[in-house]
């Protein structure tokens, strides 16, 4: 397997206007078809760490390059599923709608071609959400919502897919289709995933970069319990489920604000 260096970054800092350090002495290397998963504490700098793959923000210092060239110029090439979609639900935007969007080279207003059409038919029956189709996308849950923005990241036949909390929303049974989804598609494509649930597959993640200003970066096979309380400051169980390790918050809701970095020997 081609195993070539699609993210690199190195030695990148970023702050907010207001001087605010989000990351700090960050390197980090994504390689070709592989599963990343980005956990981390709210306000850690993970979604940061997804806008500046993405070129949406530049770093105060250091470097990052995708598939070689800056974010900029290689943003054709990846798929992007935000936390929040930035869409007015007011205007009558069908599934469909939202779905070519992601066909990023015809632009908002483009004319969309048969084949753009074909593919946005494609990934919406990946996705299982074919039926929905010509649903007003302001008529979705949450889920439903979800499930349709995953499948506007497809649309463009990525190289690299960001996804920003996939599986919030959406119910537990979609879940088990979605890491059976990412177990085919990361066959063709390198995926980064955030999530601040840690509960997730291992055996369908390769890599675990905790997120706390500062980063760590582990094999999955590595994390255990006392990784994960690591980041979250707070005890938590990790139960096996068919060769598969989960790791369980004890409180979802709970808000971590007194911890800084991963705690690591």
């Amino acid at each position: 397997m081609d195993c070539r260096e699609v993210v690199k970054i190195e030695n990148l800092n970023f702050s907010w206007d207001n001087n605010r350090l989000a990351l700090e002495n960050v390197s980090l290397g994504i390689h070709n078809c592989e599963v990343v998963c980005i956990v981390g504490p709210n306000g850690g700098g993970k979604t940061t760490l997804l806008n500046l793959m993405l070129g949406l923000i530049k770093p105060s210092s250091g470097s990052i390059k995708v598939f070689g060239e800056t974010p900029e110029k290689s943003r054709y090439r990846i798929g992007y599923m935000p936390q929040y979609l930035k869409l007015d639900l007011q205007f009558p935007l069908n599934v469909m709608d939202v779905v070519l969007m992601g066909r990023l080279h015809c632009g908002f207003w483009g004319r969309y071609s048969r084949n753009d059409r074909i593919i946005a038919e494609r990934v919406l029956d990946e996705m299982s959400v074919a039926d929905l189709a010509r649903r007003p996308f302001a008529e979705l849950s949450g889920g439903q919502r979800q499930r349709v923005l995953i499948a506007r990241a497809l649309a463009c036949e990525p190289e690299l897919l960001l996804l920003d909390e996939p599986t919030a929303n959406i119910d537990p049974g979609f879940q088990e289709h979605f890491y059976d989804k990412l177990r085919e598609l990361h066959k063709r494509m390198s995926i980064v995933m955030v999530s601040h649930d840690v509960g997730f597959v291992s055996s369908e993640i390769d890599t675990i970069v905790c997120v706390n200003r500062q980063v760590v970066v582990h094999k999955s096979t590595e994390i255990t319990a006392d990784t994960i309380s690591g980041i979250y400051g707070y005890n938590v169980k990790i139960i096996d489920h068919t060769q598969d390790l989960s790791a369980i918050h004890k409180n979802r809701h709970q808000q971590f604000h007194h911890h800084e970095g991963c705690s690591h020997d």
